[in-house]
């Protein structure tokens, strides 16, 4: 079994060199990334950035995994998201020049004094994926902690409130529980496609997630991993960001391969490429990482420096602040 630091640092670098590669080319169309597509590091393109550069993307999943460090409280976990928003803090190069919209307002409502619980946007046309995009530090606090409750249903009311913050339609949300799912069972040696199977399982029984776990059907299909590429969507809507990134990662054979997939899907390049990078990172492991890439990203002491401020914490003793913020 890996060391804790190995995992805690993969599944990190996983997502943020995968962010990094998408940055220069957001937005653009997968006819421009066949013309052109992206094969290492850039700089510039999209957003006046050096190459090595992570995004909102990386920037909220690390501020998650340091608030993390001292159990949860969804408090402190809003206070890091918007230290990050006006102080520019977790950033790659001291600046935020990218931020969605339900984030924004689901921070700016904090600010303002809104409860933690209440910030976030819950539209149906507030799915996109910055929820799923800052999840996976939540996964590893469930894996690792001590939790009484380990119960699939005590692992959704963990999740779905690490991403009510500022995504609380239920969509977004299962979104969240399924990538839990698998990155769950790919930390405990399992495969991704038992993580699907795993979650369709759970959420098909519970009568409440019926209107919105048809959305995920074409995940959960037995022949996804076959789709043509002509088939996905690589947007900011949540449920075609989780899907672009599970079949990336499933139609590939190594960290590199899986993440330049992803990012040459084009248009949300950064988000789908951090969501596939998080898994594959943790599949294929540090030394599966580009070094050249690595030595590339910018800012790798302050990922190293909360990596070891996570891990450290559980070697310590695991974290007994409140697990859950429970509603009355």
């Amino acid at each position: 079994m890996r060391e804790m630091i190995e995992t805690v640092k993969s599944i990190a670098y996983g997502h943020a060199v995968a962010d990094a590669l998408g940055v220069p080319v957001e937005f653009s169309s997968r006819q421009e990334r066949k013309n052109d597509p992206v094969s290492d590091m850039r700089g510039y393109g999209t957003h006046p950035v050096p190459a090595g550069t992570w995004s909102d993307d990386t920037s909220m999943a690390i501020a998650t995994l340091d608030s993390l460090a001292g159990g949860v409280d969804l408090d402190d976990m809003m206070q890091k998201f918007c230290l990050w928003k006006t102080e520019a803090a977790y950033t790659a190069t001291n600046e935020v020049f990218d931020m969605g919209i339900a984030t924004g307002e689901a921070l700016f409502r904090y600010l303002k004094g809104t409860p933690a619980l209440q910030c976030g946007c819950d539209g149906e046309y507030d799915n996109g994926n910055g929820s799923l995009m800052r999840i996976y530090p939540a996964v590893l606090y469930w894996h690792y902690a001590d939790f009484p409750d380990r119960s699939d249903d005590a692992l959704d009311e963990f999740i779905f409130q690490v991403s009510a913050l500022t995504h609380s339609h239920l969509r977004s949300q299962l979104a969240c529980g399924i990538y839990a799912h698998v990155l769950l069972h790919l930390l405990e040696g399992k495969s991704v496609t038992d993580g699907l199977r795993h979650a369709q399982a759970h959420y098909s029984q519970i009568p409440a997630y019926q209107a919105e776990i048809k959305h995920f059907r074409r995940l959960f299909d037995a022949g996804f991993a076959a789709l043509p590429e002509d088939e996905l969507q690589s947007s900011g809507y949540v449920v075609t960001s989780l899907e672009a990134a599970v079949w990336c990662l499933l139609n590939t054979d190594s960290y590199a391969e899986c993440v330049l997939k992803a990012v040459n899907l084009g248009s949300d390049t950064d988000t789908v490429a951090a969501i596939a990078g998080a898994l594959a990172g943790y599949k294929y492991g540090m030394e599966g990482i580009p070094q050249s890439w690595l030595g590339t990203l910018l800012r790798t002491e302050l990922l190293d420096e909360i990596c070891e401020r996570f891990t450290a914490s559980y070697l310590r003793s695991p974290p007994v602040r409140n697990h859950l913020n429970r509603r009355n």
